[in-house]
């Protein structure tokens, strides 16, 4: 049987698609690489064995479309890619395995922590995880030391985050993001842990990589690192809670001490590096959904692999842009 995979809102996440062909390739599996975008030009549309436009994750419909797409497209296995729909899919869980569909994402409680900021340190802290002291504006300390960190409580990709060294500036930028948090602010080296779980919860894979330069939220250049501190944080934050599939732990490590400052439940952007240094997620996925045994594997990964990142087009003549509505598929009509 043939084990195709979905992979959700896939945009610019060409080499994720492309590990899932290699995945499969390795395996001697047949199957496809299927993705869903809002936009024919996104560039993952055109590395994919086929490809579907699909509306918005926050429309109505939109879990009922990809439902159908996973059921023409007979398909094994999803993986949600964005913030946006983590939460959506993992409540639907139940729904798509009566399908015989695996989606690799966490429990909706989880993502919904995950979510929120402020709710992921509080759950980590209470847990006695190492994790930023992090308040809303109402809850603020008055005599609270700067330099601090302001950030939307859901925001994510580093979007809308500030340092602020005094109170002035504290104000306006607590005036200037929407539904802020403020965090501790973390001086130390940056982390990406990068964490695979089973569909039990059980860790297979942690991978730490340093976030040596950072370009719009995504490391441009980096390292893994053999570091047990930081791969027994990972583990911790599994044991509080339950994941499954692919996830990313950010942490700065401040006097020797690892922190916690977010948890993404999803593929982070930088894991070509963690694939590239032996801890091949896709394929654990893939031989998840195929019903195998993936035994752990944690720090069984090349430590001081360096990625420094660079761009990459596909190029299409007018003629093909113009007509790019025809070459992907639409939304399917007559799929009940």
């Amino acid at each position: 049987m043939a084990c195709n995979v979905l992979i959700t809102a896939a945009s610019r996440r060409v080499p994720l698609v492309l590990a899932f062909k290699q995945a499969l390739n390795a395996l001697g599996e047949t199957g496809a690489v299927v993705v869903t975008d809002v936009n024919p030009l996104s560039p993952a549309v055109h590395v994919a064995d086929r490809a579907y436009l699909v509306p918005s994750s926050q429309a109505d419909g939109y879990l009922d479309e990809v439902a159908r797409i996973c059921e023409y497209e007979d398909i094994r296995l999803v993986i949600p890619t964005i913030d946006d729909e983590l939460e959506l899919f993992g409540a639907a869980r139940a729904r798509f395995e009566e399908a015989g569909v695996l989606v690799a994402v966490s429990h909706a409680a989880t993502a919904s922590i995950c979510n929120d900021k402020l709710a992921t340190c509080e759950r980590l802290r209470a847990h006695g995880i190492a994790a930023a002291p992090t308040w809303v504006p109402s809850t603020l300390p008055a005599d609270v030391a700067f330099p601090l960190f302001v950030k939307p409580r859901g925001g994510r990709g580093g979007v809308g985050a500030y340092r602020v060294n005094d109170r002035r500036e504290l104000d306006f930028f607590l005036s200037y993001v929407a539904d802020p948090v403020v965090q501790e602010y973390l001086d130390g080296p940056e982390f990406t842990l990068d964490v695979m779980c089973d569909f039990n919860g059980q860790p297979i894979s942690v991978v730490p990589r340093e976030r040596v330069v950072i370009r719009s939220g995504v490391i441009d250049r980096g390292r893994t690192k053999r570091d047990p501190s930081l791969i027994d944080l990972a583990v911790a934050c599994t044991r509080v809670l339950p994941f499954a599939g692919a996830i990313n732990i950010q942490c700065r490590v401040v006097d020797g001490r690892p922190t916690v400052f977010e948890i993404n439940p999803r593929f982070s952007g930088g894991i070509p590096l963690t694939i590239a240094a032996g801890a091949d997620f896709p394929r654990w996925l893939v031989e998840l959904a195929l019903g195998r045994v993936v035994a752990p594997a944690i720090g069984q990964f090349v430590s001081d692999l360096w990625m420094t990142s660079y761009e990459a087009s596909i190029f299409l003549d007018n003629d093909r842009a113009a007509t790019l509505a025809a070459c992907v598929e639409r939304p399917l009509e007559d799929v009940a």
